[in-house]
């Protein structure tokens, strides 16, 4: 057997224990984690700052030293999040639907751990320990295959909890890190299908295009997100310009983060340099339609390409949209399903997006950078599912569950 093969192996037999442990053991090793990130602050910090070393070297772009890089604070916030998902109910166990039918037999629903889930992401350390956390506590066992420019971060993160894994009682390896970082062994995990349940990608269009694409284990697509932010004709446009402000150059690394500027033909003369004026604060790069350019002649002509793009940076793709049918047309052809936002002091059209925006998250008035596992209640998440089957939206514990059908009878046969 492959290594990798024997990861997948291992994974299943600890997934088996996991699938009968109660809450209580499952909370004490979350807490177990918890304690030990704390504890092995300077440690995690010294790996991170290899990572950091040689990802400058390489040239990675700011945006992207951002989603890579630790701090103290950063650490401890991880660890909070662990400490919230202790908090959070366990599905795991719960029937629903109990009822008897009229033969006699009792039959339910039981919330059930999927098994083994195998896990590829890129450069966001901190995901190590979301996928871990929630995999636990919701009864499964993880395969981690991270990115190589956050190996050493996540080699820190793995082995402190499976550690804490072992000082609880549990298996270490519910939790396990792929060390080879080639794109052969993404090859084999999102092909072992003996042993991984449910693949979930999360990072750029190619990495998910190429797993969806590829993989032989079930996969829930994720991440990808071309967020879009339209001002309407009625909105208050202060509002308007602090919602595409925050939603571009809060932090532009992420998929929650607005690429594209939709601005009704009514209100962009007026719109468009306040808004310009706020992101010129953070050096935005403004990609514009032929209409925008009559406005802001600095800006730069977009192409159609920029209205597909996920940039993960400080640059925007701004359009004039003639209403809101237009506006609903635009991302209903460039969108990614992931979060959609309209500015607006119309209530029929503050309705009519969330009727007619087919995303996994729709705002009316508010920035998309909410869409989150932690904002929604869930704790941490696993990613955005951008598709509709099974999961949709961050991914929290339920989304985690399968379930099985209980019968109790008296002796009923058929």
């Amino acid at each position: 057997m492959t290594p990798i093969e024997l990861q997948g192996q291992a994974a299943k037999a600890a997934a088996r224990v996991l699938a009968v442990t109660g809450t209580a053991a499952k909370n004490a090793a979350l807490a177990e984690i918890a304690k030990s990130l704390r504890e092995n602050t300077d440690k995690i910090l010294a790996a991170n700052a290899l990572d950091m070393g040689a990802a400058r070297e390489s040239g990675m772009r700011e945006s992207l030293l951002d989603r890579l890089e630790l701090t103290a604070a950063r650490i401890a916030a991880i660890a909070d999040g662990v400490e919230e998902i202790i908090t959070l109910p366990d599905p795991i166990g719960k029937v629903e639907n109990m009822s008897t039918r009229p033969n006699g037999l009792l039959i339910g629903r039981k919330k059930v751990p999927l098994g083994v889930i195998a896990f590829i992401y890129e450069a966001r350390p901190n995901v190590t320990v979301d996928a871990a956390a929630l995999c636990l506590k919701s009864g499964n066992a993880v395969i981690l295959r991270g990115g190589k420019e956050a190996f050493n971060s996540n080699l820190a993160f793995t082995e402190l909890m499976r550690a804490a894994l072992s000082s609880a009682g549990l298996p270490e390896n519910a939790v396990s890190l792929i060390t080879d970082t080639t794109r052969e062994s993404v090859g084999e995990l999102m092909n072992l299908v003996s042993y991984v349940d449910l693949l979930i990608p999360r990072g750029g269009a190619g990495l998910i295009n190429h797993v969806v694409t590829n993989a032989k284990v079930p996969v829930i697509q994720t991440g990808v997100g071309n967020c879009h932010i339209y001002v309407e004709k009625t909105a208050d446009l202060e509002m308007g310009a602090e919602i595409i402000f925050n939603a571009k150059t809060s932090r532009p690394s992420v998929c929650n983060a607005a690429e594209t500027l939709l601005v009704d033909r009514d209100i962009a003369a007026k719109f468009l340099p306040l808004a310009k004026a706020k992101l010129d604060t953070k050096n935005t790069e403004l990609r514009g339609c032929a209409e925008t350019l009559k406005i802001l002649p600095d800006a730069t002509p977009a192409t159609e390409e920029d209205f597909y793009a996920e940039f993960l940076d400080y640059i925007l793709a701004v359009k004039v949209v003639g209403g809101l049918d237009e506006a609903l047309a635009h991302i209903a052809k460039y969108g990614s399903g992931h979060s959609e936002a309209i500015v607006t002091n119309d209530y029929a059209a503050s309705q009519r997006f969330l009727e007619d925006v087919d995303a996994a998250a729709v705002y009316v008035n508010a920035s998309t950078r909410f869409t989150d596992g932690g904002v929604f209640g869930l704790g941490a998440e696993l990613g955005i599912s951008t598709q509709k089957l099974h999961a949709r939206g961050p991914m929290g514990l339920e989304q985690l569950t399968s379930s099985k059908y209980i019968i109790y009878g008296s002796g009923q046969v058929r």
